[in-house]
């Protein structure tokens, strides 16, 4: 028998540890149990992803949950999160809502996802409760499931989201690669269908991904960005294994970074399509966003790190789009959590409307709003150097930093945030719980961020040291 234990909203692991369908059934039987004490003659929605068990445990998952008088509604085929997350805050009658997804890890990962009512992800203190229900027997009731399409409506709000046929006009070769993820087949079906004569990589359905770790960012893009050169193609876009994240990829097949999509899509929000409302990004979000807001006329709300954070500002409402700075995007349009497939059909639309080369596009941001190069790593600590670091951060307050002088030194969220010259900064954030800190970084030059995560490396490991003098 397996310990089962959440992360947040999360449980996942790899599938040579332990059994983790028996395991996936436990965790029904405990949703089940726990959701007819609470909430009886409820509902509880079930999607999943590609991974080869996804689909047969998810529907037994759903007949076990439905053995205790639940109703149990199972997606009929594969679907990103965020089509769970959004049928379930639909659904007045959903109390939660149960993805079957690993995300971004490889095809030997399998994992579990408990979405709330409202859509939003479990608490720690929800997936407690859940784990307390955990028995170690199997569950041997069954009741009976109902498969639903979740997809087809989904498809339909995407489509609305472009006007016209401007894709259609350019028809543009577009590489799609979906990474044998949540978005395989729809994301090529999409593209299609607006005019775009589409190649699609790694959609093959594979069930080992065929190796690739379906993360959307290099090098795991290192096969689209070819493929669009192989094919002359006009860009590529790539959509991580849950179907959150994007990833650009111009006709020189360069990356385009996470932040200067964000700011296109801005742009295209603003200027082609009459939007407004606040733009909301995270504490550790490039200056490019920032300084792109601001030339749009666009308040930003900064959140903690966690796309938590961002969902709960979108939930209030008056928001043009939010932007996780590493390719996730959500656009109120269509949901509250962040949609790949969507931000993928309004930047082909802009590029279209644009009618430039993606290329130029991005390097007019580089003109428009100043060349900058951002970095950012997740560092392992000591339990003893983590805890030293959460006591120590707020009052940390250096006059430089890898020889740079400190402008401005802020504390937002638990965080440590320098201000430098030239619009240089740099971010300690230590995690709350595990013994990790996320170090973020932005300069003009790559070898001054460099030198500035190096710098906040050391700080984070020594933060009672006294630093630059």
């Amino acid at each position: 028998m397996s310990v089962i234990n959440f992360l947040g909203d999360a449980w996942c692991v790899r599938m040579d540890e332990g059994d983790p369908h028996e395991d996936a059934l436990r965790i029904a039987d405990a949703l089940g149990r726990l959701t007819r004490e609470r909430f009886p003659e409820s509902t509880i929605v079930i999607g999943y992803d590609t991974r080869p068990l996804s689909l047969a445990i998810a529907r037994e998952m759903g007949e076990v949950i439905a053995s205790y008088g639940i109703a149990a509604r199972v997606s009929d085929a594969h679907c990103p999160a965020c089509v769970l997350t959004e049928e379930v805050r639909a659904d007045r009658e959903a109390v939660a809502g149960v993805m079957l997804t690993a995300g971004n890890k490889p095809a030997d990962y399998f994992g579990i996802r408990i979405c709330s009512a409202d859509g939003s992800a479990a608490t720690t203190e929800d997936t407690n409760l859940i784990e307390s229900y955990i028995v170690p027997e199997l569950p041997v009731g069954r009741g009976e499931a109902k498969t639903v399409d979740l997809m087809t409506p989904y498809l339909e709000r995407v489509f609305s989201l472009v006007e016209g046929n401007r894709i259609a006009e350019s028809a543009p070769i577009v590489v799609c690669d979906p990474m044998y993820g949540a978005q395989t087949s729809y994301a090529c079906r999409a593209f299609s269908a607006l005019g775009a004569r589409v190649i699609e990589i790694h959609g093959d359905g594979a069930e080992d991904f065929a190796g690739v770790h379906p993360e959307a960012a290099e090098p795991w893009i290192d096969d689209c960005e070819q493929a669009v050169v192989d094919n002359g193609a006009a860009y590529g876009i790539a959509i991580d294994g849950a179907g959150e994240r994007i990833a650009l990829v111009d006709e020189r097949g360069n990356y385009v970074s996470p932040h200067k999509t964000l700011a296109l899509l801005m742009d295209y929000l603003v200027n082609c399509r009459n939007r407004s409302g606040r733009m909301i990004a995270p504490i550790f979000v490039s200056s490019i966003v920032r300084r792109q807001a601001e030339r749009l006329g666009l308040s930003l709300t900064v959140t903690p790190v966690g796309y938590a954070w961002m969902r709960e500002e979108m939930a209030i409402g008056d928001t043009l789009c939010a932007g996780d700075a590493v390719g996730g995007i959500g656009i109120p349009e269509i949901g509250l959590d962040r949609d790949a497939l969507g931000a993928a059909v309004m930047l082909m639309d802009a590029i279209a409307r644009d009618g430039r080369p993606l290329s130029a596009m991005a390097s007019e941001l580089d003109e428009t709003l100043g060349h900058m190069e951002y970095g950012r790593r997740e560092l392992s600590l000591g339990a003893g150097e983590a805890q030293m670091l959460r006591v120590a951060l707020p009052g940390i307050n250096p006059p430089s930093i890898a020889g740079l002088k400190v402008e401005g030194v802020s504390h937002p969220s638990h965080c440590l945030r320098l201000a430098l010259p030239e619009g240089a900064w740099v971010l300690v954030a230590p995690s709350p719980a595990g013994p990790t800190a996320l170090l973020a970084a932005e300069a003009p030059t790559r070898a001054m961020r460099d030198e500035l995560l190096a710098a906040a490396a050391e700080l984070a490991r020594s933060p009672l040291s006294r630093g630059d003098e």
